[in-house]
Protein backbone atom coordinates (compact mmCIF):
# COMPACT_ATOMS: atom_id res chain seq x y z
CA UNK A 1 0.00 0.00 0.00
CA UNK A 2 2.85 2.41 0.87
CA UNK A 3 4.61 1.77 -2.46
CA UNK A 4 1.40 2.37 -4.43
CA UNK A 5 0.71 5.54 -2.44
CA UNK A 6 4.19 6.90 -3.19
CA UNK A 7 3.77 6.17 -6.91
CA UNK A 8 0.44 8.02 -7.00
CA UNK A 9 1.91 10.97 -5.09
CA UNK A 10 4.86 11.18 -7.52
CA UNK A 11 2.42 11.07 -10.43
CA UNK A 12 0.51 14.11 -9.22
CA UNK A 13 3.72 15.97 -8.36
CA UNK A 14 4.84 15.38 -11.95
CA UNK A 15 1.51 16.66 -13.26
CA UNK A 16 1.76 19.85 -11.20
CA UNK A 17 5.33 20.48 -12.37
CA UNK A 18 4.24 20.01 -15.97
CA UNK A 19 1.33 22.41 -15.55
CA UNK A 20 3.66 25.03 -14.06
CA UNK A 21 6.15 24.63 -16.91
CA UNK A 22 6.10 27.48 -19.44
CA UNK A 23 7.20 24.99 -22.06
CA UNK A 24 3.84 23.24 -21.77
CA UNK A 25 1.77 26.44 -21.63
CA UNK A 26 0.72 26.30 -25.25
CA UNK A 27 -0.70 22.79 -24.68
CA UNK A 28 -2.37 23.63 -21.39
CA UNK A 29 -3.68 26.90 -22.74
CA UNK A 30 -5.54 25.25 -25.57
CA UNK A 31 -9.11 26.45 -25.11
CA UNK A 32 -11.96 24.00 -25.49
CA UNK A 33 -12.57 23.32 -29.17
CA UNK A 34 -15.81 24.31 -30.81
CA UNK A 35 -18.22 21.39 -30.95
CA UNK A 36 -18.87 21.79 -34.65
CA UNK A 37 -15.14 21.28 -35.30
CA UNK A 38 -14.68 18.12 -33.26
CA UNK A 39 -17.97 16.29 -33.61
CA UNK A 40 -16.35 13.24 -35.14
CA UNK A 41 -15.59 9.93 -33.51
CA UNK A 42 -11.87 10.16 -34.27
CA UNK A 43 -11.40 13.71 -32.98
CA UNK A 44 -13.41 13.14 -29.83
CA UNK A 45 -11.59 9.91 -29.03
CA UNK A 46 -8.20 11.55 -29.59
CA UNK A 47 -9.23 14.52 -27.44
CA UNK A 48 -10.09 12.26 -24.50
CA UNK A 49 -7.12 9.91 -24.85
CA UNK A 50 -4.36 12.38 -25.81
CA UNK A 51 -1.06 12.33 -23.88
CA UNK A 52 -1.52 13.39 -20.23
CA UNK A 53 -5.29 12.98 -20.57
CA UNK A 54 -5.31 11.86 -16.92
CA UNK A 55 -5.22 15.52 -15.89
CA UNK A 56 -6.82 17.08 -18.98
CA UNK A 57 -9.92 15.04 -18.11
CA UNK A 58 -10.04 16.14 -14.46
CA UNK A 59 -12.45 18.93 -15.39
CA UNK A 60 -15.79 17.21 -16.10
CA UNK A 61 -17.16 20.27 -17.90
CA UNK A 62 -14.25 20.14 -20.35
CA UNK A 63 -14.74 16.41 -20.90
CA UNK A 64 -18.41 16.87 -21.83
CA UNK A 65 -17.72 20.22 -23.53
CA UNK A 66 -20.45 22.06 -21.68
CA UNK A 67 -20.70 25.37 -19.85
CA UNK A 68 -20.83 25.68 -16.09
CA UNK A 69 -24.45 26.84 -15.98
CA UNK A 70 -25.98 23.94 -17.92
CA UNK A 71 -28.96 22.00 -16.62
CA UNK A 72 -28.98 18.31 -15.75
CA UNK A 73 -30.94 17.65 -18.94
CA UNK A 74 -28.25 19.33 -21.02
CA UNK A 75 -25.62 17.27 -19.22
CA UNK A 76 -27.48 14.09 -20.16
CA UNK A 77 -27.82 15.24 -23.78
CA UNK A 78 -24.09 15.91 -24.07
CA UNK A 79 -23.33 12.56 -22.46
CA UNK A 80 -25.53 10.69 -24.94
CA UNK A 81 -23.95 12.48 -27.91
CA UNK A 82 -20.40 11.75 -26.80
CA UNK A 83 -21.22 8.17 -25.84
CA UNK A 84 -22.22 7.50 -29.44
CA UNK A 85 -19.16 9.20 -30.91
CA UNK A 86 -16.23 8.03 -28.79
CA UNK A 87 -14.47 4.69 -28.92
CA UNK A 88 -14.54 2.35 -25.96
CA UNK A 89 -11.16 3.51 -24.65
CA UNK A 90 -12.49 7.08 -24.31
CA UNK A 91 -15.90 6.20 -22.91
CA UNK A 92 -14.59 5.82 -19.35
CA UNK A 93 -13.70 9.53 -19.18
CA UNK A 94 -17.12 10.52 -20.54
CA UNK A 95 -18.98 8.24 -18.15
CA UNK A 96 -16.95 9.42 -15.16
CA UNK A 97 -17.56 13.09 -15.95
CA UNK A 98 -21.28 12.46 -16.47
CA UNK A 99 -21.73 10.67 -13.15
CA UNK A 100 -19.69 13.29 -11.33
CA UNK A 101 -21.85 16.16 -12.61
CA UNK A 102 -25.07 14.37 -11.67
CA UNK A 103 -23.80 14.22 -8.10
CA UNK A 104 -24.63 17.69 -6.79
CA UNK A 105 -21.90 17.66 -4.15
CA UNK A 106 -19.25 16.63 -6.68
CA UNK A 107 -20.59 19.13 -9.19
CA UNK A 108 -20.36 21.96 -6.66
CA UNK A 109 -16.78 21.00 -5.86
CA UNK A 110 -15.87 21.15 -9.55
CA UNK A 111 -17.57 24.53 -9.91
CA UNK A 112 -15.69 25.83 -6.87
CA UNK A 113 -12.38 24.78 -8.41
CA UNK A 114 -13.20 26.52 -11.69
CA UNK A 115 -14.30 29.67 -9.88
CA UNK A 116 -11.14 29.66 -7.77
CA UNK A 117 -9.02 29.45 -10.91
CA UNK A 118 -10.90 32.35 -12.48
CA UNK A 119 -10.62 34.51 -9.37
CA UNK A 120 -6.92 33.77 -9.03
CA UNK A 121 -6.26 35.17 -12.49
CA UNK A 122 -8.69 38.08 -12.19
CA UNK A 123 -7.44 39.36 -8.86
CA UNK A 124 -4.10 40.03 -7.26
CA UNK A 125 -2.14 37.62 -5.09
CA UNK A 126 -0.22 38.85 -2.04
CA UNK A 127 -0.56 42.42 -3.25
CA UNK A 128 1.09 41.72 -6.61
CA UNK A 129 -0.83 41.95 -9.89
CA UNK A 130 -1.15 38.84 -12.01
CA UNK A 131 1.13 38.58 -15.02
CA UNK A 132 -1.78 38.26 -17.45
CA UNK A 133 -3.01 41.32 -19.25
CA UNK A 134 -6.80 41.42 -19.15
CA UNK A 135 -6.70 43.40 -22.40
CA UNK A 136 -5.81 40.20 -24.24
CA UNK A 137 -8.98 38.03 -23.98
CA UNK A 138 -7.38 34.95 -25.53
CA UNK A 139 -4.33 35.04 -23.26
CA UNK A 140 -6.60 35.76 -20.31
CA UNK A 141 -8.70 32.66 -21.10
CA UNK A 142 -5.55 30.59 -21.44
CA UNK A 143 -4.33 31.74 -18.03
CA UNK A 144 -7.67 30.81 -16.45
CA UNK A 145 -7.58 27.43 -18.17
CA UNK A 146 -4.05 26.75 -16.93
CA UNK A 147 -4.78 27.82 -13.36
CA UNK A 148 -7.99 25.78 -13.30
CA UNK A 149 -6.17 22.66 -14.47
CA UNK A 150 -3.51 23.26 -11.82
CA UNK A 151 -6.18 23.44 -9.11
CA UNK A 152 -7.91 20.29 -10.36
CA UNK A 153 -4.57 18.45 -10.32
CA UNK A 154 -3.78 19.76 -6.84
CA UNK A 155 -7.18 18.65 -5.55
CA UNK A 156 -6.74 15.21 -7.11
CA UNK A 157 -3.30 14.90 -5.52
CA UNK A 158 -4.67 15.82 -2.09
CA UNK A 159 -7.57 13.40 -2.52
CA UNK A 160 -5.19 10.54 -3.36
CA UNK A 161 -3.02 11.48 -0.38
CA UNK A 162 -6.02 11.40 1.97
CA UNK A 163 -7.06 8.05 0.51
CA UNK A 164 -3.55 6.67 0.98
CA UNK A 165 -3.51 7.81 4.61
CA UNK A 166 -6.90 6.21 5.25
CA UNK A 167 -5.70 2.95 3.70
CA UNK A 168 -2.56 2.98 5.85
CA UNK A 169 -4.62 3.66 8.98
CA UNK A 170 -7.02 0.84 8.08
CA UNK A 171 -4.13 -1.51 7.42
CA UNK A 172 -2.52 -0.61 10.77
CA UNK A 173 -5.81 -1.18 12.60
CA UNK A 174 -6.34 -4.55 10.91
CA UNK A 175 -2.76 -5.57 11.70
CA UNK A 176 -3.20 -4.61 15.37
CA UNK A 177 -6.49 -6.54 15.46
CA UNK A 178 -4.85 -9.64 13.97
CA UNK A 179 -2.03 -9.43 16.53
CA UNK A 180 -4.51 -9.12 19.41
CA UNK A 181 -6.47 -12.12 18.15
CA UNK A 182 -3.27 -14.13 17.74
CA UNK A 183 -2.16 -13.24 21.27
CA UNK A 184 -5.57 -14.15 22.65
CA UNK A 185 -5.59 -17.50 20.85
CA UNK A 186 -2.04 -18.16 21.98
CA UNK A 187 -2.93 -17.46 25.63
CA UNK A 188 -6.00 -19.68 25.42
CA UNK A 189 -4.10 -22.49 23.74
CA UNK A 190 -1.27 -22.16 26.26
CA UNK A 191 -3.71 -22.54 29.16
CA UNK A 192 -5.15 -25.56 27.41
CA UNK A 193 -1.69 -27.06 26.92
CA UNK A 194 -0.83 -26.52 30.59
CA UNK A 195 -4.07 -28.19 31.72
CA UNK A 196 -3.48 -31.10 29.34
CA UNK A 197 0.06 -31.55 30.63
CA UNK A 198 -1.10 -31.53 34.24
CA UNK A 199 -3.80 -34.07 33.49
CA UNK A 200 -1.27 -36.20 31.65
CA UNK A 201 1.15 -36.06 34.58
CA UNK A 202 -1.61 -36.90 37.06
CA UNK A 203 -2.76 -39.88 35.01
CA UNK A 204 0.79 -41.10 34.51
CA UNK A 205 1.53 -40.84 38.23
CA UNK A 206 -1.65 -42.72 39.14
CA UNK A 207 -0.88 -45.53 36.71
CA UNK A 208 2.69 -45.80 38.00
CA UNK A 209 1.57 -46.03 41.64
CA UNK A 210 -0.99 -48.67 40.76
CA UNK A 211 1.61 -50.63 38.85
CA UNK A 212 4.07 -50.43 41.75
CA UNK A 213 1.48 -51.66 44.21
CA UNK A 214 0.77 -54.61 41.97
CA UNK A 215 4.45 -55.38 41.52
CA UNK A 216 5.29 -55.34 45.28
CA UNK A 217 2.41 -57.54 46.37
CA UNK A 218 3.91 -60.55 48.34
CA UNK A 219 3.26 -64.07 47.04
CA UNK A 220 0.61 -66.19 48.69
CA UNK A 221 1.95 -68.71 51.25
CA UNK A 222 0.72 -72.25 50.72
CA UNK A 223 -0.07 -73.97 54.00
CA UNK A 224 1.81 -77.24 54.56
CA UNK A 225 -0.43 -80.21 55.39
CA UNK A 226 0.69 -82.68 58.09
CA UNK A 227 0.14 -86.41 57.87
Amino acid sequence: VKIIGVKILCKWQYILRMINSDKRLKHLGRIREKKDLVLTSKNQTERLTRPSSSYFNLNPFEVLQIDRDVTDEEIKTSFRQLSILVAQKAFEAVDKAYKLLLDQEQKKRALDVIQAGKEYVEHTKEGKPTIVEEGDPELFKQAIYKQTMKLFAQEAKEMHERKRQREEETEAQEKAKREREWQKNFEESRDGRVDSWRNFQANTKGKKEKKNRTFLRPPKVKMEQRE
